[in-house]
């Protein structure tokens, strides 16, 4: 049990200074100033059965505050709750900005929902505007009034390709408390942010729920064409932007939120596990090796703890709770963030055994023929 207290504490303490510092929360729009031309945008949102959330989301991006010229595409991918009608009823009540509602075919061949969906705005946007930059959201993300031209304003300062938010997602319920904080934690820690925004880093990666992408940056990396069939569209996009030569942000938001609710467990666990196998390319020993990691990094703390104590071994008791001590540090500031108690810090290790379990399922769904489905949609691994 020594053995175990010290691999997880030298594994934490590895965390703590060797990972690109992604515990820490204070990653925002790089320094910005207002350009002397501000460039045409067009704001691309894929929706598929969304009128739930759409009243909530629309009207801020309809109401953005932009001194450029600015347009709205909704495109409603094959709904069958009224979200395009609800989408018109909407711009017709609140006005603001230009909105165009469109319904593209179903996906060709290799193509994902989101993305054919991304692909038919875009191709709208550039017959309507021809915009120098895409702002694409998801269709439950709400945007203060001064989102874009903030947006807008850190690409044109920094020369950059693109600019990403990881919006604010809902806390409100137990589960929601307890797993999304967690989330975002372990999107750090996969994808420092530090080491993204470093020029020319080979870490890339973005949030798809707010992806600011120059519009030439996106032609010269062939997107949304070259990533049609990823089911992780974000990071894949980033990616292939900087394979091309550009310059990626990624950054925590102060004005964006997801406005999505995940009352109940099963409901964050689909959101989770329909893509955590894509994530590690459906490969097994990555799968194993993930496994493994998380029982050292997240299990083994509280374990060498109880169990040196019951055993009356007091370096495995000690080696454990020092492990326990800096994974709970490193949490505090993302609770923080989402204005949530310390006293969630220590529950960590019990988050990180959920995810380890969604990770496994989202295996077994995989190997079962029912990997990445999101609303009535199943991607094979491409």
């Amino acid at each position: 049990m020594e053995w175990i207290g010290a691999g997880s504490l030298s594994a934490w303490v590895w965390l703590l200074l060797g990972q690109g510092f992604f515990w820490r929360t204070d990653v925002r729009l790089p320094e910005r100033r207002d350009p002397e031309r501000w460039p045409s945008v067009a704001v691309v949102v894929p929706a598929r059965d969304e009128a739930a959330v759409l009243p909530d989301s629309l009207p801020s991006l309809l109401g953005q505050k932009y001194p450029g010229r600015a347009e709205v595409f909704l495109v409603d991918d094959g709904s069958t709750d009224g979200t395009g009608a609800l989408a018109r009823e909407l711009a017709a009540a609140r006005g603001g900005l230009p909105l165009t509602v469109a319904s593209p075919s179903e996906p060709g061949p290799g193509w994902t929902g989101k993305l054919w969906a991304v692909r038919h705005g875009i191709t709208l946007a550039r017959q309507r505007v021809a915009p120098e930059y895409l702002l694409l959201t998801d269709a439950d993300i709400a945007h203060e009034p001064d989102s874009l031209r903030e947006l807008v304003a850190a690409a044109r300062s920094a020369d950059l390709d693109v600019v990403s938010q990881m919006a604010r997602l809902r806390v409100v319920t137990f589960w929601e408390r307890l797993i999304v904080p967690a989330f975002v934690y372990f999107f750090g820690q996969l994808y420092p942010f530090r080491w993204v925004n470093r020029p020319g880093a080979r870490t890339a990666a973005a949030a798809g729920g707010c992806v600011l992408l120059r519009r030439e940056a996106a032609e010269r990396a062939g997107v949304p064409e070259a990533i049609r069939h990823a089911v992780i569209d974000d990071v894949a996009l980033a990616r292939a932007v900087r394979r091309s030569g550009g310059t990626v942000w990624l950054g925590l938001a102060d004005r964006v939120d997801s406005v999505r609710p995940y009352p109940r467990p099963h409901e964050l666990w689909r959101m989770v596990s329909r893509s955590a196998y894509a994530q590690l390319r459906h490969r097994p020993l990555l799968l194993l090796g993930t496994v493994l990691g998380l029982a050292l990094v997240y299990l083994a703390p509280p374990v060498a703890l109880v169990a040196g104590l019951a055993d009356g071994d007091t370096t495995a008791a000690a080696l454990g709770g020092a492990a326990w001590a800096v994974m709970c540090g490193t949490y505090l500031p993302m609770l923080r963030y989402y204005g949530q108690r310390p006293w969630w810090a220590p529950l960590l290790p019990f988050t990180a055994l959920l995810y380890l379990l969604m990770t496994v399922d989202s295996a077994v769904q995989h190997y079962r023929g029912r990997g990445a489905a999101w609303k009535g949609r199943t991607y094979p691994a491409p």
